[in-house]
């Protein structure tokens, strides 16, 4: 296995770039993490937006000046799983800077309805940054997650 840059450890999660939006997609295996990674970047590159994937199932996490830079795995950088169809292979960035962390529930469970201000946030190698709970499987899942990326961005 390759060691992860200095200073950094791998994650299982994925990392992907929504516009100008680093995003950091964990859940436990099974969650849903590639489909929905698949479909982020279809939706924003239907809406004219970039979108690309970052890193599939193992994520380099790196602490740089108050930042939080992923990169992929580099044995399966541009690859990602698409369940049904084995692993595929896709345009990807080598890092970005993450902005926000989808926490992605088990299939069988909903994220609350009113989460606690403590649970908005989370860190990650020193680095704080906000968090959203989402259910992959759940209708309008891309939906919120780009209304979640609005807001953060935004504030």
């Amino acid at each position: 296995m390759t060691p992860p840059p200095q200073g950094s450890a791998y994650l299982h999660a994925n990392a992907l770039v929504l516009g100008e939006f680093g995003l950091l997609l964990r859940g436990p295996a099974g969650a849903g993490k590639s489909t929905l990674t698949l479909q982020l970047i279809a939706d924003w590159r239907a809406r004219g937006a970039f979108a690309a994937l970052v890193g599939d199932d193992r994520v380099a996490m790196e602490a740089r000046h108050g930042r939080l830079i992923a990169r992929p795995h580099p044995s399966i950088r541009g690859m990602i799983e698409a369940r049904g169809l084995g692993v595929l292979r896709v345009d990807f960035e080598p890092a970005c800077v993450l902005r926000a962390v989808v926490d992605l529930l088990a299939l069988d469970e909903s994220p609350e309805r009113f989460p606690d201000a403590s649970e908005c946030r989370t860190e990650l190698s020193g680095v704080i940054l906000p968090r959203l709970f989402e259910n992959a499987a759940r209708v309008g899942a891309v939906t919120r997650i780009g209304s979640y990326i609005q807001a953060v961005a935004t504030n």
